[in-house]
C-alpha cells in the first residue's frame, strides 16, 4: 500500500467508522448468526494477490458487523459498559501509526513521560490519595495495564513479593500463602492466584449487601494463621460486577494493616464514578490501600483496553516483576533516573496506551464525562423505582450507581426466560447473574446496567417497557 492509498483508504475508513457509531442504535443489539457463519462466508484459504479496499469494506458490512454483539448500542444494558468515543479512537490511531514500543524509557521517553503525567492527571481527577500519585511523598505510582485483570494480578505478584521480603507487619513465615476475597470479588482474583502458581483462596462470607464482612476477615485471618498458613493478600472490591457491592475498605484496612496483609482495591466497574465529587464516597479507605485499580473504558469513553492501575509503594512491585537482560540496561536506567514501565507488568513489550487518554482527556474533557455518569445514575435511580413499583418483581441488591439487579417472584426458571426472551428480540442486551443471600438460597437475577455513551432515558425506559412486556 502506498502513502497515497493509505491517506485514501484511512478517510474511507473513518467515514465508516463513524458511519457505524452514529448509526449503531438502528442495527440489533445481538448478533443472530449461527456458529461458524462468519467463516464460512469468507474464503477458506489466504489470497494470493492483493484485493481492492473497498472489498474489506463491503466485507465489514456483509459479513463482521452482522456477526457483532453491538457493545456501542444505546440498549447494551449487559456485562459493563465498554465506552468508545471518537477522541480514543484517534489516539488509537496514533498510538498505531507512530508504531513505537514503550518497554523502556529509552526506547520512547515520550511514551513513558505522557503515560506517568496522564495517570497522575487521573489521581487529580477521581481525588485519589496522594500516595498514589508518582510525584507524592512516597515511592508510589502509577501505569497503564490492559485490563483489571493484570492489574489484579501484579498486585498479587507484589504482595507475594513483600510477604517474601517479610516487610509486613506478619514478617517472613514459611507456610503456604493464602489471599482473601468475597464470592463477589472478580474472577481475576481466583485466576490471577492460579497464574501465579497459589492455589489457597479463602472466601470471606459477605453481609446483606454482598459487601465482605471484616469480622469474618479477621476470623479467617485467625484461623489461618492457627493452622499454619501466611495471610499476605485481600481483595476489597469498590463495585462489584455482579451486583455494585461496595466492601468497606476502611474496616478492611483495619484488619489488613494490623495483619501485614496486602491490600488491594478493584474498582474496575465503578472507580470512575469519582469524577463526580458527588460520589467521590467510592473512594473511602483508600488512603490505606497498598493498590488500587479502575477501567476509563467502562465508564469514561477511553477504548479498551486501559486500566489505571496505582500502588502506594513500588518497591515489592518491581522486586517481583523486575528483570534486567543485558541487552535492556541502560546508563538512565541504571541511574534511577527514569521510570523503565517494563518492571510495572507482566510482558516486555508495551503500546503507547497513554495517548487515547491523553486525546480524550485534552479533546473532550472531564465535564463531559461527568454530565454521562450523572445521567446514568439519575436515569438508574428511576429505572430502580419502576422495578419497585411493579408487583411481580424484586429488587434484589443495593444500586448506588448505574446497576439494577432484579429477579422476578416467580422464581429462578421465571427470571432465566424472561432473560432469554427480552435478549433474543434484539431490542436490548441484558445479562444475568447468581447471588446468594447469608442463610438463603443462590438466586438467579437480570442485570441491567445502565452505562453506553449513546445511551438516553428514553432507551432505559424503552428497555424497562420490553421487560415488563415479557414478564407475564
Amino acid at each position: 500500500m502506498t502513502p497515497e492509498a493509505f491517506r485514501e483508504h484511512g478517510h474511507a475508513l473513518v467515514d465508516w467508522i463513524s458511519d457505524y457509531i452514529e448509526q449503531v442504535g438502528e442495527l440489533p443489539v445481538t448478533s443472530t448468526v449461527p456458529p461458524g457463519w462468519v467463516r464460512g462466508q469468507l474464503p477458506a484459504h489466504p489470497p494470493t494477490a492483493p484485493e481492492p479496499f473497498t472489498a474489506v469494506l463491503d466485507d465489514l458490512d456483509r459479513v463482521v458487523v452482522p456477526g457483532l454483539t453491538q457493545w456501542q448500542h444505546p440498549s447494551f444494558f449487559a456485562y459493563f459498559p465498554a465506552n468508545s468515543t471518537y477522541p480514543a479512537i484517534l489516539g488509537e490511531l496514533l498510538s498505531a501509526g507512530l508504531g513505537v514500543n514503550g518497554m523502556l524509557w529509552a526506547t520512547s521517553p515520550a511514551c513513558t513521560e505522557l503515560e506517568t503525567l496522564v495517570v497522575d492527571w487521573m489521581a487529580e481527577l477521581l481525588d485519589l490519595p496522594d500516595r498514589f500519585r508518582s510525584d507524592g511523598p512516597g515511592r508510589g505510582g502509577g501505569v497503564i495495564q490492559g485490563t483489571a485483570s493484570e492489574a489484579t494480578l501484579c498486585a498479587i505478584l507484589a504482595a507475594r513479593a513483600r510477604a517474601e521480603m517479610g516487610t509486613g507487619a506478619g514478617g517472613r513465615g514459611h507456610g503456604p500463602l493464602i489471599a482473601y476475597a468475597t464470592a463477589q470479588a472478580h474472577s481475576a482474583v481466583e485466576k490471577g492466584l492460579r497464574i501465579a502458581g497459589l492455589s489457597r483462596l479463602h472466601v470471606v462470607a459477605h453481609d446483606d449487601r454482598y459487601a465482605m464482612r471484616p469480622d469474618a476477615l479477621a476470623a479467617a485471618i485467625a484461623e489461618d494463621r492457627a493452622a499454619g498458613r501466611r495471610p499476605f493478600f485481600v481483595c476489597a472490591t469498590a463495585g462489584t460486577t455482579s451486583t455494585t457491592a461496595f466492601d468497606p475498605v476502611d474496616a478492611i484496612a483495619d484488619v489488613a494493616t494490623a495483619e501485614g496483609v496486602w491490600l488491594h482495591v478493584d474498582a474496575a466497574m465503578s472507580g470512575v464514578a469519582a469524577l463526580c465529587p458527588e460520589h467521590r464516597w467510592v473512594n473511602a479507605g483508600l488512603e490505606r490501600a497498598d493498590s488500587y485499580c479502575t477501567n476509563p473504558p467502562k465508564w469514561m469513553g477511553v477504548t479498551f483496553d486501559c486500566d489505571l492501575f496505582w500502588v502506594a509503594d513500588r518497591t515489592p512491585l518491581l522486586a517481583a516483576l523486575s528483570i534486567l537482560p543485558e541487552y535492556l540496561r541502560t546508563r538512565v536506567g541504571d541511574s534511577g533516573e527514569v521510570v523503565d514501565y517494563r518492571d510495572w507488568q507482566i510482558p516486555l513489550g508495551r503500546r503507547f496506551r497513554a495517548l487515547k487518554l491523553w486525546f480524550t482527556l485534552r479533546l473532550d474533557g472531564p465535564d463531559t464525562t461527568r454530565a454521562m455518569i450523572r445521567d446514568h445514575v439519575s436515569w438508574t435511580q428511576e429505572l430502580a423505582g419502576w422495578i419497585e413499583a411493579d408487583e411481580r418483581f424484586d429488587v434484589v441488591a443495593p444500586h448506588p450507581l448505574n446497576l439494577v439487579c432484579c429477579a422476578l417472584r416467580r422464581g429462578d426458571d421465571a427470571t432465566e426466560a424472561l432473560i432469554e426472551a427480552a435478549n433474543a428480540t434484539g431490542e436490548a442486551l441484558f445479562t444475568r447473574s447468581v447471588v446468594t443471600a447469608p442463610g438463603g438460597p443462590p438466586r438467579t437475577i437480570l442485570r441491567f446496567c445502565v452505562g453506553s455513551r449513546t445511551t438516553q432515558r428514553r432507551h432505559v425506559e424503552a428497555g424497562w417497557r420490553l421487560l415488563q412486556s415479557l414478564a407475564g
